[in-house]
């Protein structure tokens, strides 16, 4: 019964078209920002580390090296704040968590991109239909 209560609650917070990006994806964030009585909107670009939890408590962390200095910084998915998260590339990873890249320095920090389309595995040969 509480649980059926808080689904619904947290169904009416979710922004749509908010999942359409995995660790490795380099982001551009739009976030509102307030200073004083105006609202801006900030961009924050990097690469997307870690993504955790679900439903309205979801959050993603995004990486970016700024003058030398990695700068991490994480946003709810679902937050009013977050007005877009564009994705600019797809990197090809093979984990879910991305922490090794705090270690890794400049070229070495680079992720492998994601061909688009997705090429068959090597040495296989295309599938012919039987007519």
């Amino acid at each position: 019964m509480a649980t059926d209560a808080i689904a619904v609650v947290e169904a009416s917070a979710l922004k749509r078209g908010r999942g359409g990006f995995v660790p490795g994806d380099s982001v551009r964030v739009h976030v509102k920002v307030i200073e004083g009585e105006k609202e801006r909107v900030q961009i924050f670009e990097g690469i997307v580390i870690r993504k955790r939890g679900e439903g309205a408590r979801a959050t993603f962390t995004v990486r970016r090296v700024s003058y030398g200095v990695g700068v991490e910084r994480t946003f709810p998915l679902h937050s009013p704040r977050v007005e877009r998260v564009q994705v600019m590339k797809s990197g090809h990873v093979r984990r879910s968590k991305l922490y090794y890249l705090r270690e890794r320095k400049g070229k070495a920090a680079r992720l492998r991109e994601k061909r688009p389309g997705g090429a068959p595995a090597t040495g296989a040969a295309p599938a012919e239909s039987a007519e």
